[in-house]
């Protein structure tokens, strides 16, 4: 009798106020009613279920902590998604760690102990090896240009007598690389009849043919730079006369047209002048005029060559020198 008493005012629903342990048993071992009874609870979980079990319609209580329930189900997957849902790639990289059978690397429990491990990497970029770190060495110097075998323009300049069309043959002739000769007075004569010589005045007609000349120098040198042939032109340009100045030799052969003045004394190109013949030679007092107007390359910041005391092959010498310094310094004109 006790020990129904005991079942009934046990737990949150039966008539007492509160769970009582249970009396200790009879040391009598008879065959009585009591014995026959099933044993009492002993904890007040079995309390709980043992009246859940007597009656199924009777409220259920909150279950005591049971064993934990497996991670894994017999195929190697885990229950859940590790990564939740919303999170893109970082969950579904950390489902794939804690699958045994899909995991790469050594994360899941089925992974191959002989698969090598995976290279060291940062995303999708391959981090290159690793290796020591040479010291820079040191710039080297630039090279010293040579103009014996790179594609130039130049022009020479200077006065009736100077000896610019004789140096321009002979450097042309004795370079390594391809190299052209354009003359300008050659050209002008190649108007046969009508021809304006300037000897007879300086007009719109012989200022025409000149225009016409020097393009047309100009545009046969441009075609020799773009084959890869240099080229070297003469002409008696002014300073100071802006129809026969350096702007249309650049507007017409470009900007890296190097220009170089011959520019003797006056007693030598007074006597070069009287070995010449035909509408080439001039009078002394037009040569002693066009000379002193050619002084005015002095101070121009172009290079001058005083070439009075050198022969044909010595100036072509020093123009070379010249033709170096200027490719590393271009001149201002």
């Amino acid at each position: 009798m006790l020990r129904h008493v005991v079942r009934a005012g046990c737990g949150p629903w039966g008539g007492g106020g509160g769970w009582s342990p249970r009396p200790p048993r009879p040391s009598g071992r008879g065959k009585g009613r009591g014995c026959a009874d099933p044993p009492g609870p002993q904890h007040p979980g079995d309390c709980l279920r043992t009246a859940q079990d007597k009656n199924p319609r009777a409220p259920r209580g909150r279950r005591p902590p049971g064993p934990p329930r497996p991670l894994f189900h017999a195929g190697g997957r885990r229950r859940h998604r590790v990564g939740g849902r919303g999170r893109g790639d970082a969950g579904d990289a950390v489902g794939q760690e804690v699958t045994g059978g899909e995991a790469t690397g050594a994360a899941g429990p089925h992974a191959d102990a002989s698969m090598p491990p995976p290279p060291d990497s940062t995303g999708h970029v391959t981090l290159p090896p690793g290796g020591p770190v040479g010291i820079p060495s040191a710039p080297q110097a630039p090279a010293t240009p040579d103009p014996t075998v790179t594609t130039l323009a130049v022009l020479l300049i200077g006065p009736a007598g100077a000896g610019k069309t004789s140096v321009a043959k002979y450097w042309a002739d004795h370079r390594r690389v391809p190299t052209a000769h354009i003359s300008l007075d050659d050209v002008r004569e190649w108007v046969r009849s009508g021809f304006a010589d300037p000897q007879t005045g300086w007009n719109d007609n012989s200022e025409a043919q000149y225009r016409l000349a020097r393009r047309t120098c100009g545009f046969a040198a441009r075609n020799f730079l773009a084959n890869g042939i240099s080229c070297i032109l003469d002409d008696a340009v002014f300073p100071d006369r802006p129809v026969v100045g350096l702007g249309g030799w650049k507007r017409h052969v470009g900007p890296g047209l190097l220009p170089v003045v011959l520019l003797p004394g006056l007693d030598v190109v007074l006597e070069r002048n009287a070995e010449r013949s035909g509408n080439r030679r001039l009078s002394d007092e037009e040569v002693a005029r066009i000379h002193g107007r050619m002084a005015g390359w002095y101070g121009s910041g172009l290079p001058i060559i005083d070439n009075s005391q050198l022969d044909v092959p010595e100036t072509a010498r020093i123009l070379d020198d010249v033709l170096t310094r200027a490719i590393a310094s271009p001149p201002k004109w």
